[in-house]
């Protein structure tokens, strides 16, 4: 196995995960605004579709179709996933577990995708279960270092981040210590993990989040 076909495959176990956790929602939990901005639990499950359904010649097309305006391009994806009750959403999720379709960019940032997007829908609700350690340590390792679809690296900048369950760490400078999970979500923006956080870069990591 290549080490792109690991990514992959960590990618489909995760999706796989999550399926499961979506299949105990009711219509409330469904409709519940999730860490993504302003969308709900469905709509970060059907943007999930989305991205598993979208190669880089469509992806291109619709950028350019959105005029470059990524938020009105994710709408136009979203809804064309976005089924008519939740079950229709979840079992059009459940149609791509194993997709290796993607737009343009890594691997790893896909999987970053469905690792964030899954933690957006479990904290909201309260759904204790995590992603795989190994999962979330390679999303760690490729936020630290680029800023993609988020602004992780510049985020990260300038501080020392330490997991303490992983060998994850990174940066020099005040140090950030906490699970490798809340380290990777709050590189990608979500506040709410700062408060898994100590150490004196804590807080400068968290007024980069808000």
């Amino acid at each position: 196995m290549t080490d792109r076909d690991h990514l992959w495959a960590l990618v489909h176990n995760e999706r796989a995960v999550l399926a499961d956790d979506l299949a105990d929602l009711d219509s409330d939990q469904w409709a519940q605004q999730s860490l993504c901005g302003e969308w709900t639990i469905e709509k970060v499950a059907a943007h999930l579709t989305a991205v598993a359904t979208v190669g880089p010649l469509r992806w291109i097309g619709s950028v350019l179709g959105a005029r470059f305006d990524t938020d009105l391009h994710n709408a136009r994806r979203l809804a064309e996933h976005l089924g008519t009750t939740p079950d229709e959403t979840l079992a059009s999720f459940r149609h791509v577990l194993t997709s290796t379709r993607a737009p343009l960019g890594p691997t790893e940032a896909w999987l970053g995708e469905v690792v964030v997007h899954a933690q957006d829908i479990r904290r909201p609700l309260g759904i204790s279960h995590a992603p795989a350690i190994e999962a979330t340590t390679e999303v760690a390792r490729f936020y630290a270092r680029k800023d993609f679809a988020v602004n992780s690296r510049t985020t990260a900048d300038g501080l020392r981040l330490t997991a303490t369950d992983s060998d994850f760490t990174t940066g020099s400078g005040p140090e950030v210590i906490g699970p490798t999970l809340s380290l990777t979500m709050a590189m990608a923006g979500r506040t709410d993990y700062c408060d898994d956080l100590t150490g004196p870069g804590a807080e400068i990591l968290r007024s980069r989040c808000s």
